[in-house]
């Protein structure tokens, strides 16, 4: 309850000193939150210019992330369960793995644009910010699997599919986990970059740049609020999951 108080105490200062600065800068770039408020209801109530609702610009935008995160974690975590259960695979593939980690997902719209179309095009891009942090904290998992573990499992008779399931995939999941997270936190960055290059009607994306080449200030902040909302939402459902699996990485406190 005191956390809860904080928070609303924190977000109620950070609100006041916003409308503040905006009193003093009286500038229409710089609307406070009243003025995000009237866009947020005009556009929650009537839509957009082009007659597409906040919900429909919303669900376009989750939708899209989901799918794409959701075949990043399905690939990245059995590939990077086999790369670290088999370090030679790994150091034999490097080459080809790891250069394409440090490209970024926005650098792929063009080639995204040219070969895929619809809902495949930014599941495509998403897939890709969302997969290698996955992977590679699966990878970085396993080689912190304690070999006594494993060792315990093979001296009473247990094979391979037992220990992956029992040993290492226990050990691996605070990693995973984590890595879900850094891959949700880019999937949402790589979204709003896909929605911004065009080609569509719908997202939060599509929507901010369609209000800024009208320059209407208020409706752009509205679709980055609640990017940032619904992303901190999907953050927060995964930190449940995190805490109820493994509640002994939350007792440890100073």
């Amino acid at each position: 309850m005191l956390t809860m108080v904080w928070n609303l105490a924190s977000l109620a200062l950070a609100l006041a000193l916003w409308q503040l600065a905006s009193v003093l800068a009286a500038s229409p770039f710089f609307p406070g939150p009243m003025k995000i408020v009237e866009a947020f209801v005009q556009l929650a109530s009537r839509g957009d210019t082009f007659g597409h609702s906040l919900w429909t610009h919303s669900w376009a935008s989750i939708e899209r992330v989901l799918v794409g995160f959701g075949l990043g974690v399905l690939l990245g975590v059995p590939l990077g369960l086999l790369m670290g259960l088999y370090p030679k695979v790994y150091a034999g593939t490097r080459s080809v793995l790891e250069p394409f980690r440090f490209i970024p997902p926005i650098a792929w719209i063009p080639l995204a644009i040219i070969f895929f179309s619809g809902l495949t095009r930014f599941a495509f891009l998403i897939f890709l910010g969302a997969f290698f942090p996955v992977f590679t904290s699966t990878l970085v998992g396993v080689a912190r699997v304690e070999p006594i573990h494993r060792k315990v499992g093979v001296v009473h008779g247990a094979g391979k599919l037992w220990t992956l399931v029992h040993v290492v995939v226990p050990t691996v999941m605070p990693d995973i986990m984590a890595g879900m997270r850094v891959g949700l936190g880019t999937a949402w960055l790589t979204i709003v970059a896909a929605e911004l290059a065009g080609g569509i009607s719908t997202g939060l994306g599509r929507m901010m740049t369609n209000y800024a080449e009208l320059l209407q200030v208020p409706h752009v902040i509205v679709g980055m609020l609640l990017i940032g909302f619904i992303g901190f939402v999907m953050n927060e459902m995964l930190l449940i999951v995190e805490k109820r699996l493994f509640r002994w990485r939350w007792q440890v406190s100073l």
